[in-house]
């Protein structure tokens, strides 16, 4: 893989890459658990996770908008307090504040902290100003939401943000959340690797795919991408 053109990536995790989700491995190291982060900071590798706002204001670890899959029960991520959230439990801890992760890494990996906005776009400046205040570790934050990385760079442009596109995004759509988010990285889907948008794009900025399921897929994005979000076979 090599870097960017213009400058090395500040987020560069190394050869090992970023886990999906943590290193994630059945009910004992669940996806977005802090057993599955702690795992990927031993391997040494970057983690990417996603995080959601609560109803008060607070950001949590978890990738759904409901916690039926992961927990069992049927209350919706963005309509209830840390307070209720905090009964639940995902491989037998807590669901994760992301000040539980930041402060589980201690700024020894880079972060990919991928924004669930479901609306509430505004909302997440402060709540991740008094998240992040006063770590010293190496982070970034995108979305799919072209709006985030927008306000990011508006409000707080020290952060690295990105955007995130997938496959069958339409090209007049795809030009638009571009110009509109101005990301420092692009998170591509892989199926999307090799086409002439993709190549285009890494001319100007780092370009990261997701998700890399097997080492059939890792050969192929190691030449056609600058860092890769990995999960199960694709593993280095």
């Amino acid at each position: 893989m090599r870097s960017s053109p213009f400058a090395a990536d500040p987020l560069d995790p190394g050869p090992a890459g970023f886990a999906h989700r943590g290193l994630h491995d059945g009910a004992g190291f669940p996806e977005n658990s802090l057993a599955a982060f702690a795992a990927a900071v031993e391997m040494g590798a970057g983690i990417e996770c996603d995080v959601r706002l609560t109803a008060d204001d607070r950001i949590v670890v978890f990738h759904d908008a409901d916690a039926q899959r992961m927990c069992g029960s049927p209350l919706l991520i963005g309509q209830s307090t840390l307070e209720q959230l905090g009964r639940l439990r995902v491989g037998g801890q807590p669901i994760p504040t992301l000040e539980d992760l930041l402060a589980l890494v201690g700024a020894r990996v880079p972060l990919l902290l991928e924004v669930k906005v479901d609306g509430d776009v505004r909302r997440w400046i402060p709540a991740l100003r008094r998240a992040v205040h006063g770590y010293g570790g190496p982070f970034g934050v995108l979305s799919f939401d072209p709006r985030l990385p927008r306000l990011l760079k508006m409000n707080m442009p020290d952060v690295r943000r990105g955007l995130l596109v997938t496959a069958d995004l339409h090209p007049l759509k795809r030009r638009f959340y571009l110009g509109l988010a101005a990301p420092d990285f692009v998170g591509v889907e892989r199926t999307a690797l090799g086409r002439l948008w993709v190549m285009r794009e890494r001319r100007k900025r780092p370009v990261y795919s997701w998700t890399i399921g097997s080492s059939t897929e890792r050969a192929q994005a190691e030449v056609q991408a600058d860092q890769l979000i990995w999960e199960a076979d694709g593993r280095p």
